[in-house]
C-alpha cells in the first residue's frame, strides 16, 4: 500500500508548487521584459507537463497498459489547471484565463506523450514486459 501512496508523492509535490505559484499576488510576479509572455506561458506548459508526467507515474502500476494512466493523468492535470485558474480569482492582482487552461492542457499532453514514448521505447528494448495502448 505504501508503494502506491509514494508513487503519487511527485504529483502531490507538483500540485503544491503550482498552488503556491498561483497564489503569488500579481504585483509580486516577476516580469521578464520582451520574453515575459514566452517565459510565463512556457512555465505553464512545463509545470503541467511535469504534473501530468507525475500523475502518470502515480497511476501507472506497471504491467504495460498505458491507456488508463494516460487518460487519468491528462484528466487530473487539466482539472487541476481549471481549479488553479479558479484559485486565481481569490489572489490579488491575478485573474483566471481560459487560455491558460488550454496552454496547461498542451503542456500536460506533452508530458504524458514523453512518458509514453519513454515507456514504449523501454518495452521495445525488452526491459519490462509488453506495452499496449
Amino acid at each position: 500500500m505504501w508503494k502506491r501512496v509514494l508513487r503519487w508523492l511527485p504529483a502531490a509535490t507538483m500540485m503544491t508548487l503550482i498552488f503556491i505559484a498561483s497564489g503569488t499576488p500579481g504585483e509580486e510576479v516577476p516580469t521578464f521584459g520582451m520574453l515575459d509572455i514566452l517565459v510565463k506561458k512556457g512555465g505553464h506548459m512545463a509545470g503541467y507537463a511535469m504534473l501530468a508526467a507525475a500523475c502518470f507515474l502515480g497511476a501507472y502500476g506497471g504491467g504495460g497498459k498505458l491507456r488508463r494512466p494516460t487518460a487519468l493523468s491528462l484528466g487530473l492535470a487539466v482539472a487541476y489547471a481549471a481549479s488553479d485558474e479558479c484559485h486565481q480569482l481569490f489572489t490579488p492582482g491575478r485573474s483566471p484565463a481560459v487560455t491558460d487552461v488550454a496552454i496547461d492542457a498542451v503542456g500536460a499532453l506533452a508530458g504524458v506523450a514523453l512518458v509514453n514514448f519513454a515507456l514504449r521505447r523501454r518495452f521495445r528494448r525488452g526491459r519490462g514486459g509488453e506495452a499496449s495502448a
